[in-house]
């Protein structure tokens, strides 16, 4: 089911979430942050105008035909005209270049996140893939403990860390952005740094089994409750692998046009629903929620794409679960959801997440 939402596009706005796409719709298989359109950029100076001192007009006399026998005063003698002066004009200073300006960097300082949140940064224009590296060595992440990861481009506006395997809970986490004055290699400048924590919370995972309609969360290791679930059909299958919870909302108006599926009130998979207890794993729409279609799951697939469960267990879930925390889904045919597709990163092995890396793996500086 389906549903969108607004994107953002404040210069240095810190920890927006990406923007969802729509819900439990087919959707794209990739959703690349590619930044907002430019903001204001530094504007160049006004050139100051040279000043040139005009020449004194010189004077036109118009005479009539002289009287017989008139006498005329006999004429001054004509001074030099003074040569015209010209003021130096004011050396022009070259424009400042417009400035590399971040989007968005995900998580928020002071959250509290899952073992699967990557660090995001998105920024509002492309850095060249010559700058990359560059760019990479002055977004500097630190741990309290050692802990190895890498930066991964999905494009030129959007650069996510991860470790290269979950986060250790309780691990307490900083980013320094430190971009005044380095170039994004297309003409940009960053103009500022930037400095913002978080924290790793408890290990809390997930695991939907399509083929069983089970899901099973677990904490640091230990089962807490199995729940019933039905998820996508043979028609409109779920995504398969890992998913870090994107957000979360009480309720989302989802709708079959917003993510494709149909417009047309007479088809049999038009909807417009209003559901409660949401929880967001990919901008293509997917999410773990209550569906008034489907009131008492586990015991068939014929969601659009989301998984479904019972209103009591949605609404424990949703309260149970943040932002970070990793759900995977097994047994379903539609293959691994991109790993840009919201926080996926995880579908990534690690030498792929490394070959998308500038300057390649890491360990995180001491907290």
């Amino acid at each position: 089911m389906g549903r969108r939402k607004g994107s953002i596009g404040t210069v240095f706005l810190v920890g927006a979430v990406l923007a969802g796409a729509g819900a439990c719709g087919a959707g794209g298989t990739s959703a690349a942050a590619d930044g907002a359109a430019p903001h204001t950029t530094a504007a160049a100076p006004a050139p100051t105008a040279s000043a040139t001192a005009p020449s004194a007009p010189a004077s036109s006399a118009s005479s009539s035909p002289s009287p017989t026998h008139s006498t005329s005063a006999p004429a001054a003698p004509r001074q030099p005209s003074a040569p015209a002066t010209t003021a130096s004009a004011t050396p022009k200073k070259a424009p400042a270049p417009p400035p590399m300006l971040l989007n968005t960097i995900t998580p928020t300082g002071g959250a509290t996140v899952g073992v699967a949140m990557p660090v995001s940064v998105v920024f509002t224009n492309p850095v060249a893939p010559s700058a990359r590296a560059a760019v990479e060595r002055h977004l500097k992440v630190s741990a309290s403990r050692a802990t190895t990861g890498a930066w991964h481009w999905f494009s030129g506006t959007r650069v996510d860390w991860r470790p290269k395997s979950y986060w250790k809970p309780g691990t307490r986490v900083a980013v320094d952005a430190d971009l005044a004055g380095v170039s994004n290699g297309n003409g940009r400048v960053g103009t500022h740094s930037y400095h913002h924590a978080f924290t790793i919370g408890d290990d809390v995972e997930a695991t939907v089994s399509v083929t069983a309609h089970t899901m099973r969360v677990t904490r640091d290791g230990a089962t807490v409750r199995t729940v019933p679930i039905d998820a996508g059909s043979k028609s409109w299958p779920s995504w398969d692998g890992t998913m870090a919870v994107i957000d979360k909302q009480p309720t989302v108006r989802m709708t079959s046009c917003s993510v494709g599926i149909s417009c047309d009130k007479k088809d049999k998979d038009y909807y417009d629903l209003t559901l409660p207890w949401d929880v967001h794993l990919t901008n293509s729409g997917t999410y773990l929620h209550y569906s008034t279609g489907d009131p008492y799951p586990g015991h068939s697939v014929g969601s659009h794409g989301c998984v479904h469960l019972s209103l009591a267990d949605a609404k424990w879930f949703y309260n149970y679960v943040k932002q970070g925390d990793p759900i995977t889904i097994t047994g379903s045919p539609r293959g691994k959801a991109a790993a840009d597709n919201g926080y996926a990163d995880f579908n990534l092995s690690w030498s792929q997440w490394l070959a998308g890396s500038g300057s390649g793996a890491g360990t995180t500086l001491p907290y």
